[in-house]
């Protein structure tokens, strides 16, 4: 195989030109079926038992996922004609939405009032221009129904908060959008914020597409001016710059393909799909750099570019394949991830992989073969300053081993300890900076509305028992005595309500009534003027399933644990055991994914390092070449989660792509590594410039790949925290990659190289 596809390249240059643009564009075709998902819930897990819960309390009760929007001005009475009537016709146009379920906010509210004895329920705000004398009334009802006052204005009263339920299976990226439309023509001339976790999941993939794909140009940009410093010759750039655009295409059309052919959400393209890009380009920029080297190298001595591919190849097909395939064995180990789009982008990345493999070994040589080179030019006759330097700093690390040694092993040793600090976050207020204009509304809702997070008890009891009904209320008593949550809603404070407004308003009555008779009254009462469907989100037909919700602040995702801790714990006592309440909603379904999150990284960071110490030692022949071979990705895994816990980088479900990451590059610069010294070694035997040799040749592309590619830190200048994270990290795990290659894995070889050579069949003098 090795020598057909030399021929390829050296004896049919136009040929292989041709057919590998031929195969990537028709593949790339696939792009027409391309589908780009922002439903974040589309995402999540549906099979983990809080998923299969929430589901069907959706089923039960329709959509639970609540968008908020907070409109007003600070220091001004929001109850006024005027911005009654704004409120009014944007509440009514909003209902118009396709995807919105039901709009809670004053201009859709009822109250009820006891007239002559009987409960009479009407709109609260019965038309939308009003006088002075009815806001007067209307504020007045507030006042004296707090939990209506809480949910429908801000503490200080100068903010309307309308609550927005989607329908059920609503895209909440056009349902944002659409909203957004209605509040900018109804809204210009107030303060605007948004919130929730469905309003959350609608804008922020859009949002972070974008914002990465405008930096991924740039990161690109500065790639190929690293590259052109480096190589001195556009041609060379240009043809590493088109191995990486058909490589992209090949895996983009890929994912199309496959998204029509078996229409699995797997294949979506969403918001955990935005680092796909950038992670092939680093790896398709690294075959490229390694032909273009070894090959200016060896037209320094051939001055034939067809003896120096011939050479190019003859030394790199193994080790380009061998880093192909052990960096797609780590990618499809994202079989083990909790999220379904996570075992679509493992595929789909790796058939973008095993393509750059491909061109690296045909389309790329035949370039390089096609091009007149003059022998004479800077860029082929004379190693750059940038070289120079790479070879003099590996004549320092083979000069100093022990020195090197014990240096890398405290340096990990303080990644080790760092680990036990790593925090897990998947809050997504958690995503912007404290600057950021929805971070900032976030805050506001938190600090002046209800907050913008909830949490569902789901109760599976005779929803007509006094008995039941007051548990309840001691249920609800208990949440909110917790710091974050504002206010919790159930069909018990409607009873409570309805009690008291047939008792001539005295507040002494705001209590359960003490049979079941009186509560069955209360609903008949209401159902002569009011609607009982009234009720649908908040109790089951039959009054055998009930709902309280609990507003809430934004809280971290160790409070979230804490606080279902605490509720679970409350609820085992005697008295609530019977009622058969499970806690749901998209708070128990995070909780759920930190550990599935923690749990999946792991074992594909173990999955994937055993794995490729077994195909290097498979093609290496023994398996201390194997073990040598992870030596780098091991240490650079440890390194990062390390400082991730040391300087309070959140692990979530964009950081923990970052192993993948660490393990394609890092193994990369360990096999070409091994791979040039087992060469110098059958071939110079145990002299003392095997590993200086190996350096020479190796040490220049290892870290020329890694400057190129830590371009793409200009993530660190994304408007999301999570994404400058990545690009920090990302810069980091090209210098801990490159450099525990040529420090500890060239040390560990240098040291054995007599027992490596015994290994290799090499005969070693006594």
């Amino acid at each position: 195989m090795k020598q057909w596809f030399i021929n390829q390249s050296v004896d049919h240059p136009k040929r292989s030109i041709i057919f590998t643009i031929l195969i990537s564009l028709m593949m790339g075709s696939g792009l027409m079926h391309f589908t780009i998902e922002d439903d974040f819930m589309k995402m999540l897990p549906q099979d983990i038992p809080s998923m299969v819960t929430l589901n069907e309390l959706k089923d039960e009760f329709g959509s639970t996922d609540l968008m908020f929007l907070g409109f007003g001005k600070r220091g001004q009475d929001v109850l006024t004609a005027r911005n009654l009537a704004t409120l009014w016709d944007l509440a009514y146009e909003l209902e118009e939405i396709e995807f919105v379920d039901e709009i809670m906010c004053i201009s859709t509210t009822d109250k009820m009032e006891s007239i002559d004895g009987f409960l009479e329920v009407m709109p609260l705000q019965e038309y939308r221009d009003l006088d002075n004398e009815e806001i007067a009334a209307l504020r007045s009802y507030l006042e004296e129904n707090s939990k209506i006052m809480t949910r429908n204005i801000g503490e200080n009263g100068d903010y309307f908060n309308v609550i927005i339920r989607p329908i059920l299976g609503a895209k909440n990226d056009v349902l944002v959008t659409e909203m957004e439309a209605v509040a900018d023509k109804y809204l210009s001339d107030y303060d605007v914020h948004w919130g929730g976790q469905a309003y959350l999941t609608g804008a922020l993939p859009a949002m972070i597409r974008d914002d990465v794909m405008g930096l991924m140009r740039v990161g690109l940009l500065g790639m190929l001016l690293i590259l052109l410093f480096s190589f001195r010759n556009v041609p060379a750039v240009l043809g590493v710059l088109a191995t990486i655009i058909l490589s992209l295409v090949f895996m983009l059309g890929f994912n199309g393909w496959m998204m029509k052919l078996t229409g699995s959400d797997k294949f979506m393209f969403g918001i955990l799909n935005t680092s796909m890009p950038i992670i092939l380009l680093t790896i398709a920029n690294s075959y490229g750099v390694h032909v273009v080297t070894k090959f200016f190298r060896k037209m320094r001595t051939n001055k034939d570019p067809r003896t120096a591919v011939e050479a190019t190849l003859n030394s790199l097909i193994l080790p380009i394949f061998l880093t192909a395939l052990t960096t797609v064995a780590a990618f499809l180990c994202m079989v083990f991830a909790p999220l379904e789009p996570l075992i679509g982008y493992g595929f789909s990345i790796s058939s973008g992989i095993l393509w750059a493999w491909i061109l690296s070994t045909m389309f790329l040589p035949s370039i390089l073969i096609l091009k007149k080179w003059n022998p004479d030019s800077a860029a082929v006759s004379h190693p750059s300053h940038f070289e120079r330097f790479v070879i003099a700093f590996g004549e320092q690390v083979i000069k100093r081993p022990k020195t090197v040694l014990i240096g890398g092993v405290l340096v990990i040793l303080v990644g080790v300890l760092g680990i036990f600090k790593l925090n897990i976050e998947v809050n997504m207020k958690a995503f912007f900076k404290p600057d950021n204009p929805i971070r900032e509304s976030l805050e506001f809702m938190d600090s002046e509305m209800t907050g913008t997070m909830d949490l569902q008890l789901l109760i599976n009891a005779d929803l007509r028992s006094p008995e039941v009904l007051t548990r309840m209320v001691s249920i609800q008593e208990f949440m909110e005595e917790h710091e974050s949550v504002t206010l919790s809603i159930s069909i018990a404070d409607v009873i409570k309500q309805m009690h008291r407004m047939i008792n001539d308003d005295d507040p002494a009555f705001e209590t359960i009534p003490d049979t079941r008779d009186k509560v069955n009254n209360l609903f008949t009462m209401y159902s002569m003027s009011g609607d009982p469907d009234d009720f649908s989100s908040l109790v089951d037909y039959d009054y055998e399933k009930g709902l309280a919700t609990s507003m809430m602040r934004s809280i971290s995702t160790s409070e979230i644990v804490v606080l279902v801790e605490e509720i679970e714990d409350f609820l085992q006592q005697d008295d609530y055991k019977d009622l058969n309440i499970t806690i749901t909603g998209l708070l128990i379904v995070f909780r759920d994914l930190v550990a599935l999150i923690i749990q999946s990284s792991f074992i594909s960071i173990f999955a994937s390092i055993l794995i490729i110490a077994l195909i290097a030692s498979y093609f290496f022949k023994h398996w201390l070449w194997g073990l040598l071979a992870v030596v780098p990705l091991s240490s650079a895994v440890i390194l990062n989660f390390g400082l991730m816990g040391i300087f309070g980088v959140d692990l979530n479900h964009v950081t923990a792509l970052l192993s993948a990451i660490i393990i394609g590059v890092g193994v990369d610069f360990a096999i070409h590594y091994i791979s040039q010294f087992r060469t110098h070694l059958h071939r110079h035997g145990l002299d003392g410039k095997l590993s200086l040799e190996t350096m020479r040749d190796v040490g220049f592309p290892v870290i020329l790949d890694a400057a190129s590619n830590m371009a793409f830190g200009a993530l660190l200048f994304s408007m999301f925290i999570p994404m400058i994270h990545m690009g920090g990290l990302m810069v980091f795990a090209m210098v801990s990659t490159s450099t525990a290659t040529l420090t500890l894995l060239a040390i560990l070889l240098e040291l054995n190289k007599k027992r490596l050579a015994r290994i290799e069949g090499i005969t070693v003098p006594e």
